[in-house]
């Protein structure tokens, strides 16, 4: 047997094989090789490739029905999203890996283990669309990740809800609004050593502002425990923007501001996942009064984590959108993912539009601003996006959190409440995408 054939290590991966392993891990390849070796943390992994997805589709003998669900999708008004959601992600979990991709990876994973000295290491299993973090369309939260993963059983079990991840309504509502339609786009699922940070923090950055554009500020956003609560816009994070020009001088404090942040969840792994399904093996509970009143990470270490983020958007040559982690057990940080800033990276016409308030009115609430606009309209309170058709075409969307499920929600709403999330959330980006004012 040939492991490359359907497994590819991170020291064989560059950011030029996007088509064999998904944007992901691509991007995780391409710093594993040029910049690790300058002393940037990248954990070492590997990624089951997209060939290895479609050998799946052809020895289970779905691709003409999954090709025929998502051409038969209703484009104009998506009434049969749900249920053709629901029946492709059916036909991927009723089939079952050929006996070469399990031997590849339960292989690859011993490996891995071996290298790291740890029996069944713990790792992280991510989805990496083909059609992924490419310089128009994040595919951000669309599909799934799996953390604390540990033992080949599970492993296959994470990989499988993987695939079955590329077909979640939002991923298929997504990839029709970036033209990608029938079974075009493949998946690729990445195994890496896990970090914890469920006993430390970790966060997002943005090597540029993601709203106003300023391109000599890195914004960093942490949060204690597993980065997923920001992502998922769970938590209010901490934030700090860093100044560039001064980023390397030893005199002056490149920290231009700093905020606290709720933080109002800390997510930590499930110490024993033996018997436990991929799904389960985190759980999520309220941080401590101590904890949300102190700042997540030093000065120093914002510091640290602003100069690498620096050094790896030096190396892309264009604004990056970053993953961290802090691990507990070392105190060292590491770059889990990175991906191009689709908003500001996106080529247009510069367009300055002005706004002008007509009256005022009593303020109701304040809070973190996305957007440069001023929006009018009904509130609409929606605490579970099954009832966005609720949500009329112009109206202020109020809510809790959003997340990928509210993404075709989002599309209707002329502006976004939430009571948590950071600048950098999920939610935020999408908010940006879609050019809605948020607060």
């Amino acid at each position: 047997m040939n492991l490359s054939n359907h497994i590819l290590f991170f020291n064989q991966i560059s950011i030029s094989d996007i088509a064999k392993v998904g944007g992901k891990n691509a991007s995780l390849g391409e710093m594993y090789n040029q910049l690790n070796p300058k002393g940037i943390g990248i954990p070492n992994g590997f990624a089951l490739t997209a060939d290895a997805y479609r050998l799946f589709r052809k020895e289970n003998n779905i691709e003409k029905e999954l090709n025929d669900l998502l051409l038969s999708l209703d484009t104009e008004h998506y009434s049969n999203l749900i249920s053709i959601g629901e029946t492709a992600r059916a036909l991927i979990l009723s089939g079952t890996f050929p006996k070469e991709i399990i031997d590849a990876v339960n292989e690859a994973y011993q490996n891995l283990s071996a290298e790291c000295k740890i029996e069944n290491l713990d790792v992280a299993v991510r989805s990496s669309a083909t059609a992924e973090d490419l310089p128009t369309a994040s595919f951000a939260g669309r599909m799934e990740s799996f953390l604390n993963i540990s033992g080949e059983k599970q492993l296959l079990d994470a990989m499988h809800r993987c695939y079955a991840s590329l077909f979640t309504d939002r991923a298929i509502k997504y990839r029709h609004d970036m033209g990608f339609t029938g079974i075009d786009v493949a998946i690729s699922v990445g195994v890496q050593q896990m970090v914890r940070s469920d006993k430390a923090s970790s966060g997002v950055a943005f090597t540029i502002d993601p709203d106003s554009g300023f391109e000599n500020g890195i914004i960093i956003n942490s949060a204690w425990g597993l980065g997923e609560n920001i992502v998922q816009g769970r938590v209010t994070p901490d934030e700090w923007m860093v100044f560039k020009p001064t980023l390397f001088a030893k005199k002056l404090n490149p920290i231009l501001k700093s905020r606290y942040g709720r933080k109002e969840f800390t997510m930590v792994y499930v110490e024993n996942t033996e018997g436990v399904s991929a799904e389960k093996t985190i759980v999520n509970f309220e941080t401590s009064f101590e904890n949300q009143n102190k700042f997540s990470l030093t000065n120093t270490e914002v510091i640290q984590l602003a100069q690498w983020c620096y050094k790896i958007e030096q190396h892309y040559g264009k604004a990056m959108d970053i993953e961290w982690a802090k691990d507990g057990l070392n105190n060292q940080f590491y770059i889990v993912q990175a991906r191009p800033e689709t908003v500001h990276g996106k080529e247009k016409k510069k367009v300055r539009e002005i706004f002008t308030l007509k009256e005022k009115g009593k303020l109701l609430a304040t809070g973190i601003a996305l957007g440069d606009k001023i929006a009018t309209g009904k509130a609409r309170i929606i605490f579970n996006p099954q009832d966005g058709d609720q949500l009329q075409k112009g109206e202020i969307l109020v809510t809790d959190i959003t997340n990928p499920d509210w993404d075709p929600v989002l599309k209707k709403a002329a502006g976004i409440i939430t009571n948590k999330g950071g600048r950098t959330s999920h939610a935020a980006i999408v908010a940006r995408e879609l050019g809605t004012v948020a607060v």
